[in-house]
């Protein structure tokens, strides 16, 4: 069996920036095993696994070298960019079957924007080993499936480092860690942070921003966000907060084209 895969860059208009992923074409349903396998064998954040259905509408399935998860953005952004770019889809929209509901993805201008679920946060408690494990403590603290760390000024998140040693010591899933503050040159920045993966730090996370642009949508007063990504990639992520939406408009480039053999 042979595997068309292609790797791109997301969230970015060059290479070696951004969010890489795999993005690989099944014509035929392959067992839960072999695809995680796949992705462990691939070191990517993501590895993306397609399958069309027809009509516009395609099966997308996204693993991390550890688990399989239901909802990235990066790797939704870069299928899309591999369907629209290097397969000439005629279509200007495409869904995706996903294990997070379907998700809607759009050309705009040399853009793309995908319908992401919004998840607004609440108030919480930071689990003390996360706590202990940041050189800068936050200010306040929200959950929706990922914890939000709010930070005062775009310096500190710039500085902030976690001491790994503790912060995996966590024994419950918290989901992953954003942290976030005003931005200097746009919004709002952001790093994020996942205890216990093989990848600690994601160099950019579209699925945060679900998260992220709506609480930052209230404090702005704006619906319209350009948001960055400070990790040592660096991305930027075009946000806009509707009613139970999140729009995440991005760029992406293809970096390498390649063959598995099964």
């Amino acid at each position: 069996m042979v595997l068309q895969s292609f790797q791109v860059d997301a969230f970015t208009d060059r290479v070696f920036s951004g969010n890489p992923a795999s993005v690989i074409f099944l014509e035929e349903k392959l067992s839960d095993l072999l695809l995680q396998k796949i992705a462990r064998e691939n070191m990517l954040p993501e590895t993306a696994f397609v399958f069309p259905m027809g009509n516009g509408v395609f099966s997308l399935r996204r693993f991390t070298p550890d688990i399989e998860i239901d909802l990235c953005g990066h790797a939704t952004l870069a299928s899309a960019h591999v369907i629209f770019h290097w397969y000439k889809c005629k279509e200007t929209e495409i869904t995706f079957e996903t294990q997070s509901g379907p998700i809607k993805v759009r050309v705009d201008g040399d853009m793309y924007s995908m319908d992401f679920p919004l998840r607004e946060a609440q108030k919480a408690v930071l689990p003390e080993e996360i706590y202990d494990s940041l050189n800068i403590k936050p200010s306040e603290v929200y959950k929706a499936r990922d914890y939000m760390l709010i930070y005062a000024a775009q310096q500190e998140i710039e500085m902030l480092e976690i001491t790994r040693s503790v912060f995996d010591e966590i024994n419950i899933d918290p989901g992953g860690v954003a942290v976030t503050a005003p931005g200097i040159d746009c919004d709002f920045v952001s790093r994020f942070f996942t205890p216990q993966a093989t990848i600690m730090e994601d160099p950019v996370t579209g699925s945060a921003h679900c998260t992220l642009a709506p609480y930052w949508a209230a404090r702005l007063g704006k619906q319209r966000l350009v948001a960055r990504q400070l990790s040592n990639r660096g991305g930027v992520i075009d946000c806009s907060v509707t009613e139970g939406n999140v729009v995440i408009k991005g760029k992406a480039v293809i970096y390498s084209k390649a063959e598995i053999y099964l």
